[in-house]
């Protein structure tokens, strides 16, 4: 390789490393803007209704599919791995933990993304191309205000209470696939439960549903707001913010696990 030839493969690199840095600088302002923004009124209320109902009510059936059968299966192989250790009694707090601490939070973030996220991105995606956005800036309206941050407050409202939901339809699955099939107790399987689940398993629950709100809202908001002209573009934004959104959950929820709530 010539001396060119590395100049050339540098500069490739660095314009990549550059074009990335700008791009996380326009989401991360992006993102400042409309979380500035919820703070101001007027408050569209009737936005935020539509948006929570789209959001979450529209995504409980697959919620509730994805729950009761993540519950069933995990109930199942656990059960087989503790009774090579003789420990069957510890199936109610092994499902329980591991739902409510990482599959029930992570699933239902994902779970929302392929139904709503891509939805939403496309909604968007089709208003910018079509000029709605334009000319609601044109009537000095805000569009953050109008199309972003309804449905940032909708998330951080639906996601806590789909991923509750999740969790007790996982548990309840597990216990009809532990108790009503593998015939273990059922009070062994609740009172396991009850000593070994602490509210610090909830909170740490709670608060990656909450951060996977946002960063579901924002990138599927962001994607679709500035998405490029033509079906195409519209298509293109829809999948990187699919794409992007279930990455940026995985890597957020290891590092919640992993280093601010050990």
């Amino acid at each position: 390789m010539t001396i060119y030839d590395m100049t050339a493969c540098v500069r490739l690199i660095g314009a990549w490393f550059l074009g990335l840095l700008r791009e996380l600088g326009r989401m991360f302002l992006f993102l400042l803007d409309a979380l500035v923004t919820i703070f101001r009124p007027p408050f569209k209320f009737k936005m935020l209704m539509r948006q929570i109902r789209f959001l979450g009510s529209k995504s409980m059936v697959v919620i509730l599919l994805t729950g009761s059968f993540t519950g069933m299966v995990l109930a199942l192989q656990i059960y087989y791995t503790l009774r090579k250790f003789g420990s069957e009694a510890l199936l109610g707090p092994a499902v329980a933990l591991s739902i409510i601490r990482e599959l029930g939070p992570v699933l239902s973030a994902l779970m929302v993304t392929g139904r709503a996220g891509s939805a939403l991105t496309a909604e968007i995606g089709i208003m910018k191309i079509t000029e709605q956005i334009d000319a609601l800036t044109s009537m000095a309206l805000n569009p953050i205000r109008y199309l972003i941050v309804p449905n940032i407050v909708a998330a951080l409202i639906a996601f806590p209470l789909l991923t509750a939901i999740f969790d007790l339809i996982g548990i309840y699955g597990g216990y009809f696939v532990g108790v009503k099939l593998l015939g273990m107790s059922s009070g062994t399987y609740f009172s396991q439960m009850e000593t070994f689940l602490k509210m610090e398993d909830i909170r740490v629950g709670l608060y990656k549903s909450l951060s996977f709100g946002v960063i579901v809202s924002w990138v599927c908001c962001y994607k679709g707001y500035f998405t490029g002209y033509g079906a195409e573009g519209v298509s293109k934004a829809t999948t990187s913010a699919v794409v992007l959104s279930s990455v940026l959950i995985l890597i957020w929820d290891y590092f919640l696990g992993s280093v601010l709530l050990r």
